[in-house]
């Protein structure tokens, strides 16, 4: 490991190719180039995340640790790790302090691994507008999760209101193991669903995107009950046509999957660790068209898969209250956006 204090981009680009001299590193054995934006706090725990998923997918790791971006002095501290505690992959780690927090697109750039794909990770607060940050708007994939944010399942609709191609969340991700489950008793199910219930509190995410998911597969419009004391989604139930009920009900690491005139079934649905959902969207690097109509249903925001691929950066400046500006053009109203 390389550790750079108050150093410049220069420097990190120098001591990276350094490093992956002595290392043996070959840029063309990487899949893919991983930014993640996260805070201090959660360093330890989207290296860990990072360290599981880039054992699935060899990556360029590109940490950008945002610190006290309103203060004069700018600072850049950085690390690198190639091939070391965070597994087969190359990285850095960069806190910036002041300004140069606002433009972490001028030192990440000249580090992205050339001739792969670009996913951005947000491991925190999802932003309201992706345009905002440049280091979305360079990405072929970004990922968000709007269990993170005060108000998950608001922060839901605004990733519908903001979507564009290639936007995912790991809310989503989350309810892969109950898809999969679900769309199992299909097998042997042969009536049409007329009905459907999720049994999830309000402001979980993942079961308004089960609800979301439901109705743009089976053209329902699903109940929701309320989950009492449990977190997160409970319950998922279909009703079909010749009275047949089919219900999947989570207790802790087991699913039980219960249906008129057969015996119960115990069924694997394990909480998986940051890690393995992450590893799971750096599978896919394009658009997501059924997450998209997920969402949409779910959120009442139609329209989402027409939508362009391409995002032009919107200059944000923290410290001017109340406006944002455009790179280039002066301070514009929020609504001319």
């Amino acid at each position: 490991m390389i550790s750079l204090w108050d150093t410049t981009g220069d420097e990190v680009v120098k001591a990276l190719s350094a490093e992956r001299r002595s290392a043996g590193g070959v840029t063309s054995g990487l899949a893919l180039t991983l930014v993640a934006v996260v805070d201090e706090k959660h360093v330890r725990e989207a290296e860990a995340a990072a360290t599981i998923a880039a054992a699935q997918h060899p990556c360029r790791m590109l940490m950008v640790v945002r610190s006290d971006v309103i203060r004069d002095n700018n600072r850049l501290d950085a690390e690198i790790v190639v091939g070391g505690r965070l597994g087969p992959c190359e990285a850095v780690v960069m806190r910036m302090y002041g300004r140069l927090a606002l433009h972490a697109e001028s030192v990440v750039m000249p580090l992205l691994a050339p001739d792969v794909p670009v996913v951005t990770w947000w491991h925190g607060e999802p932003p309201d507008i992706i345009a905002y940050d440049f280091l979305g708007v360079v990405a072929d994939r970004r990922i968000t999760d709007s269990a993170q944010a005060v108000s998950p399942v608001a922060a839901l609709r605004q990733r519908a209101e903001d979507y564009a191609p290639g936007d995912t969340d790991l809310a989503w991700t989350r309810i892969t193991p109950w898809r999969t489950l679900v769309a199992a008793a299909f097998d042997t199910l042969d009536a049409r669903v007329t009905s459907a219930r999720v049994t999830a509190p309000e402001s979980d995410p993942t079961g308004a995107l089960m609800m979301g998911w439901l109705k743009a597969r089976l053209h329902i419009t699903p109940e929701q009950v309320p989950g009492g004391e449990f977190k997160r989604m409970r319950e998922v139930t279909l009703r079909c046509d010749n009275g047949d009920e089919l219900s999947l009900t989570r207790d802790d690491s087991v699913a039980t999957l219960h249906r008129n005139g057969q015996e119960n079934r115990r069924l694997p649905l394990v909480r998986r660790p940051l890690g393995d959902e992450l590893a799971e969207e750096l599978r896919r690097l394009g658009a997501d068209p059924v997450y998209a109509e997920a969402l949409g249903a779910s959120t009442g925001v139609p329209g989402l898969q027409e939508r362009s691929a391409i995002r032009v950066h919107v200059w944000k400046d923290p410290a001017v209250a109340g406006g944002i500006t455009v790179a280039g053009t002066g301070t514009a109203n929020p609504v001319d956006q």
